[in-house]
């Protein structure tokens, strides 16, 4: 049977925008999809667990600094490409999608040799050095803003396309009431505050929420995804203080949406993903991104384009404080009007549903045959 292979992974943020443009696809096609990610981290539990065939292949990271693993990871990465060309050329599949992350580099290299087409999708601001890499081999670089064309040379910049960055359909059309069920909020007329790190958790985030929690408490029921290796909130989920108001846990899969549809302010990182399914979702923010040091300051980017578009309010440096925090939430909570404003720039940055856009793109292509 025909098929078509996505590739990408690391975290949830490459992986679950690649589900989404899936569960498009399929609503319309009849061919197989099967995706290729590392053989070591989350990506089989999430793609697996979204019922889609996984193929895992060794990997090996893409670091801009000087390491002694970047040596080693060479063999990973060779190691990947050999195992990915076995794979292509066992089962020829019609394209090759990649959403990002290291692990997709040599699927999509192993694609290109095989003159299988290649489209890739860059979700932030700036195009990460996976992208830059895999646009040596796409047929299509498809981009999120228009804005992200700018960082590619000219010829590529006409394989550029603006799509948006795609988003699950569970999320256009969340229940605020399943949410509120889900968290034992139903019978509270407490509005809820949703607390964000991304898959993974972040450090950085669950230490202003604990320093916080109490402020945030007065005014808010305050959820809390901490991450699986973050999750250590006992004490102050036994706090008299903060006791009914506040719910941690260490990470929300198939509720999510509902109970983004719950909240009526979201504190999260900047990841593209994150901030793409809260506009999905119509939510105002408080982005409290990684910054550059820490990352290659994608998160920054993400977050000034939300910041300047009315829909967020963005911490960073010193400003990234408890106190900061405290004063926006109680400020934000005590001017329903000026948060009103925000959901509703929020909600006005998703003109289209881009997975729909690229489902019917890759389908076209299917149809069409390599070019």
């Amino acid at each position: 049977m025909k098929s078509i292979v996505f590739t990408g992974g690391g975290t949830g943020g490459h992986i679950f925008p690649g589900l989404a443009i899936i569960e498009e696809f399929l609503k319309k096609s009849d061919l197989s999809v099967y995706w290729i990610g590392s053989s070591r981290g989350v990506d089989r539990e999430l793609v697996s667990g979204a019922g889609i065939s996984f193929k895992g292949i060794p990997t090996g990271k893409l670091r801009r600094y000087a390491s002694f693993q970047n040596f080693t990871d060479i063999f990973r990465i060779a190691g990947g490409f050999f195992v990915s060309l076995g794979y292509l050329l066992k089962d020829r599949p019609l394209l090759v999608f990649s959403k990002g992350g290291f692990v997709s580099v040599p699927v999509c290299c192993a694609a290109w040799v095989l003159r299988i087409p290649v489209f890739t999708h860059e979700c932030d601001f700036s195009p990460g050095l996976a992208t830059r890499i895999n646009s040596l081999f796409a047929k299509k670089i498809l981009v999120t803003y228009d804005e992200t064309k700018k960082f590619f040379s000219p010829s590529k910049q006409q394989k550029a396309v603006v799509v948006g960055n795609p988003v699950r359909s569970a999320f256009y059309s969340a229940r605020s009431d399943a949410g509120r069920i889900f968290l034992g909020a139903d019978k509270s007329g407490l509005p809820i505050l949703l607390v964000l790190g991304g898959s993974l958790g972040a450090r950085q985030v669950n230490e202003l929420v604990s320093r916080s929690l109490k402020e945030l408490c007065r005014f808010f029921i305050v959820v809390h995804q901490t991450g699986p290796s973050h999750f250590d909130q006992t004490e102050l989920y036994d706090d008299p203080e903060t006791a009914g108001r506040y719910k941690p846990y260490p990470f929300i899969r198939d509720e999510m949406a509902d109970v983004l549809a719950s909240a009526s302010l979201v504190v999260a990182r900047a990841g593209a993903n994150t901030v793409w399914e809260c506009a999905a979702a119509g939510k105002p923010m408080i982005l409290i991104p990684l910054e550059k040091g820490s990352s290659r300051g994608d998160q920054v980017e993400n977050a000034h384009f939300f910041e300047t578009r009315g829909a967020a309010v963005s911490l960073t440096g010193e400003n990234a404080s408890a106190e900061k925090l405290c004063a926006v939430v109680s400020n934000l909570a005590q001017n329903p009007d000026a948060l009103a404003a925000m959901a509703s720039a929020s909600a006005r940055l998703i003109q289209a549903n881009p997975a729909q856009i690229i489902a019917d793109m890759l389908i076209e292509t299917t149809i069409q045959g390599p070019v």
